[in-house]
């Protein structure tokens, strides 16, 4: 492992991103070889890492994993095991992993799980714009003027969100393609125009696609979608 600065490691370990990381030095919840952490700090091999007293590890590159899974509705996107329909006993992977953004309760389809902690804050930044694109159904015939707002943004959550991409696919399902991940972005925006989402399914994460993934199953990525995530953690 060559040097590394704390932040970074604690995010790189699937702790927490590095935002995360700096609260927790602020709050003296962080050791390097049993003494308290500073912001700025660095790690070198050999170093003991600790959290609460929780020893950190850095998974070895061999044993990266990176998951590609159709989730069903009904799946809660936490690795806590006390809440029942948990993501990840519902897959049971063999190693520890964790999800990168999550879809609420009630949405299915594409979303990411790895044990890489490097590739997180990347891809889920608002600022880094990744592409993602859903198909919703909702509870009233689709206007041209709802598809005129959904594209040219709406006020939800105290801003207004960016421009998307919307294709109307019949009376009641359209495609959105959206850059932003704001809570429930797409449930709200369709509240906010007086429809109601009665089905949410994200089915692309940049070029990451469901095609031939049966809903409950998962898949590996292949290599030029792993290469096309650490490009991200280059960029970052």
């Amino acid at each position: 492992m060559t040097v590394m600065r704390i932040n970074r490691y604690i995010a790189a370990s699937g702790y927490s991103s590095r935002r995360q990381a700096d609260k927790l030095i602020e709050a003296g919840m962080v050791t390097i070889n049993g003494k308290a952490a500073q912001l700025g700090a660095v790690v070198e091999a050999g170093d003991l890492v600790q959290v609460a007293g929780l020893t950190l590890y850095l998974p070895d590159v061999e044993d990266l994993v990176y998951i590609a899974f159709n989730k069903p509705p009904g799946i809660v996107c936490t690795a806590n095991p006390k809440i029942a329909d948990n993501i990840i006993d519902f897959i049971n992977f063999p190693q520890r992993i964790f999800t990168v953004g999550r879809l609420d309760r009630d949405s299915r389809g594409l979303i990411l799980l790895t044990n890489d902690g490097k590739i997180v804050n990347p891809l889920i930044h608002a600022r880094n714009q990744q592409s993602k694109e859903y198909r919703v159904k909702v509870d009233k015939v689709i206007t041209e003027e709802f598809l005129d707002k959904m594209r040219t943004g709406i006020a939800i959550l105290d801003t207004v969100t960016l421009p998307a991409k919307v294709e109307r696919i019949n009376k009641h399902d359209f495609f959105i393609e959206i850059k932003q991940g704001l809570n429930r972005q797409i449930r709200r925006m369709c509240e906010a125009l007086g429809y109601k989402v009665i089905d949410l399914q994200r089915i692309r994460i940049m070029d990451i696609t469901l095609d031939g993934l049966e809903e409950g199953s998962w898949r590996y990525l292949s290599q030029n979608e792993v290469t096309a995530l650490k490009a991200l953690e280059d960029g970052a």
